[in-house]
């Protein structure tokens, strides 16, 4: 079983590269998709992070061995393949019809099926907190969905599947976050993000086409350079913060996520109105996007907060 370093000051820190780039990343593959399919800019991500680090770790001399795995490392391996590409394919296909915001918040979910699936692999208590910070995030939900919740509820329309789409996107990444912490205990986080990275892009080869690259615009073509960089770094980052911190914490730093999309969204459209559309949101959705972002990091502090609160309340009746 993986335990974390305890370098939580080097985890927070990642923790929060990660959320940026995870949030700013929906607004640059908006442009790229208007011009090519998920599946090529989802090869295009992952063969150049993949190939990256697959030749800084042969000058350094850290290329992985297979044999410390054994059979249940290797079906982590799969899981965190299968994981990963799961969720990069659907929530493209996803973010093709929702807006940068919409996609990035229903995401959300991952994090939290991480927290609530590593709660029951490793027989967590799920806490009088976290029950307060799902019931908040649900809320959260209903709320940012109020000008759409009957078309999400009564028709399968093209809105209501890309919903359903990015919702799956997130469940199938929990098979990846779970396995994938897992292998740090066998390989060090680079090792494990390079064997991933290109069997997901060797599986996808064949429905590739790269030459749709021919077809971007400059502006694009640097987009998904930014995009290939932006899968290097913040999943590195995201499986180093694992290493070094607790999932929750790490999950609860995950959740302002989508607060930064839709400040990058709204500075986007403010600088470049031409290219990227300022959010259809009302008030109200805007502050259920908000306690979403407070419903998830309660769902990841619960345990935290509720044993600080008894501690506090100890030490006041001790003196």
């Amino acid at each position: 079983m993986h335990v974390s370093s305890g370098r939580w000051l080097y985890g927070l820190s990642l923790a929060l590269v990660t959320a940026v780039l995870w949030g700013v990343l929906p607004v640059k593959l908006k442009q790229v998709l208007l011009v090519m399919d998920p599946v090529t800019v989802t090869w295009f991500r992952l063969a150049v992070s993949g190939s990256m680090l697959f030749v800084w770790q042969a000058l350094t001399g850290g290329l992985p061995s297979f044999k410390p795995l054994g059979r249940k490392g290797k079906v982590l391996v799969a899981l965190s393949v299968f994981g990963l590409l799961g969720n990069y394919l659907l929530y493209l296909a996803g973010l093709k019809i929702l807006s940068p915001g919409t996609a990035q918040l229903v995401i959300q979910m991952g994090p939290i099926l991480l927290l609530v699936s590593s709660i029951f692999l490793f027989k967590e208590r799920f806490s009088v907190g976290q029950a307060i910070g799902l019931i908040v995030l649900l809320l959260g939900f209903g709320l940012f969905f109020n000008q759409r919740l009957a078309e999400l509820l009564t028709s399968l329309s093209d809105y209501t599947a890309g919903v359903l789409m990015v919702l799956l996107a997130s469940a199938v990444w929990t098979f990846y976050g779970l396995s994938q912490k897992q292998l740090l205990t066998v390989w060090k986080s680079p090792q494990v993000m390079m064997v991933i990275y290109l069997f997901c892009a060797l599986l996808v080869t064949p429905w590739a086409h790269p030459l749709q690259a021919l077809e971007l615009s400059p502006l694009q073509g640097w987009l998904l350079l930014a995009c290939c960089l932006n899968t290097l770094v913040a999943y590195g980052a995201f499986a180093e913060a694992l290493a070094h911190w607790e999932a929750s914490r790490v999950s609860a730093t995950l959740a302002i996520t989508p607060l930064v999309t839709f400040a990058s969204v709204a500075t986007a459209a403010w600088l470049w109105p031409d290219y990227v559309h300022a959010e259809d949101i009302n008030g109200l959705g805007y502050g259920g996007a908000v306690l979403v972002v407070v419903g998830s990091a309660l769902v990841a502090l619960g345990p935290s907060l509720i044993a600080g609160l008894r501690a506090r309340r100890a030490r006041l009746m001790a003196g």
